[in-house]
């Protein structure tokens, strides 16, 4: 998850129970001091949600606070999708260190990466490319996973992997973006080897972060060069939906609706959240978040983002030292992956 020395509003004030109370003055003050070290991306515009259901959701808006590996429910409750193997993908990246676009932290993330998918079986396409940035000319790596269906229609998962290049700090990013990386590899692992109605393709995007100042131009370069590329192919016709993933692991785990995103996956997403009985997770207010949904809105695609940026509670760590694997909750990579994984099953059926 980028930042944007541009944006207007960006927070929330503390929220009641499953739902964010948004104030605007607060919201430019806050953005204000965060302009100091990273900038605003986010913007919070509504009033509280709905309850939902409130004794299943509470149990798992709880169970989702207490954090680290041994939260993680049994896999048989989430549709398989294994917490606590995605909370292994999550040390292994931040054992690497800091992964920005170019470093060597992050060839040894792509290595990982590849190696993960192929022992999953599953087929792979690797592009290579060159982008100019702000710092110089980096090597960026897009990795996509691609699973057949039975017609032409695709269902694309996203994520990134890189992490913001900070000079100052030490930042390993376990939540933007191990989180969501370690959800997409526990998906593949699941969907590799399967075959539905629609094709899946899971997308790993390199250079999602800016390397000084978030922009048009500085930010978003993997999944914008997807886009071209699917573009220029004739493939971004064929994509029924985008569900991108990004910052999906906190100990603290609240999704509010992103404003941009397409309503109609929106609610699909949200309507599979409650009846799973993640209500007090997936809440009923909305922010908003330039992220690398943006490159496939531009061309038309449907697509959204699920992504916990409440800066004040949720994720006070963002784009700081702090964002450490001691904020990851294997129960809330569970909760995000057993979500993305019951929708994609919905959108086969449609």
């Amino acid at each position: 998850m980028g930042s944007n020395a541009s944006a207007v509003k960006c927070e929330s004030v503390p929220r009641a129970r499953g739902a964010w109370r948004l104030s605007g003055e607060i919201g430019l003050f806050l953005c204000a001091g965060l302009l100091s070290f990273t900038g605003c991306k986010a913007n919070s515009d509504e009033a509280p949600g709905a309850p939902g259901n409130p004794s299943a959701a509470s149990a798992a808006a709880s169970s989702a606070g207490q954090g680290g590996a041994d939260d993680a429910p049994a896999p048989q409750s989430t549709g398989g999708f294994d917490g606590r193997l995605a909370f292994q993908h999550v040390a292994k990246q931040v054992g690497f260190g800091p992964r920005p676009s170019g470093s060597q932290a992050i060839a040894q993330t792509q290595d990982y990466i590849l190696t993960q998918l192929k022992s999953d079986g599953c087929t792979t396409e690797v592009d290579s490319f060159n982008a100019d940035t702000p710092v110089g000319r980096l090597p960026m790596k897009n990795i996509l996973v691609k699973i057949p269906g039975d017609d032409s229609s695709i269902i694309l998962l996203g994520t990134h992997y890189d992490s913001l290049l900070q000079k100052d700090i030490t930042f390993v990013g376990a939540d933007d973006s191990a989180s969501s990386t370690a959800v997409m590899l526990e998906l593949a692992r699941l969907l590799c080897g399967k075959h539905g109605k629609h094709a899946v393709w899971i997308a790993f995007f390199d250079g999602e972060e800016a390397m000084k100042v978030w922009s048009n131009t500085d930010s978003r370069y993997g999944s914008r060069q997807m886009a071209a590329r699917f573009a220029a192919s004739g493939d971004i016709s064929k994509i029924k939906a985008f569900l991108l993933a990004d910052m999906v692991g906190s100990r603290s785990l609240h999704f509010a609706r992103e404003e941009s995103s397409t309503k109609s996956l929106v609610d699909l997403m949200w309507a599979t959240a409650a009846r799973l009985g993640y209500s007090d997770i997936f809440v009923n207010t909305t922010s908003g978040a330039q992220d690398d949904h943006d490159s496939f809105l531009k061309r038309k695609v449907p697509s959204m983002d699920v992504i916990d940026f409440d800066r004040l509670q949720d994720v006070p760590f963002w784009h700081t030292a702090d964002d450490t694997l001691d904020k990851i909750s294997a129960r809330s990579l569970a909760i995000s992956g057993h979500v993305f994984l019951e929708t994609v099953k919905e959108l086969q059926k449609q």
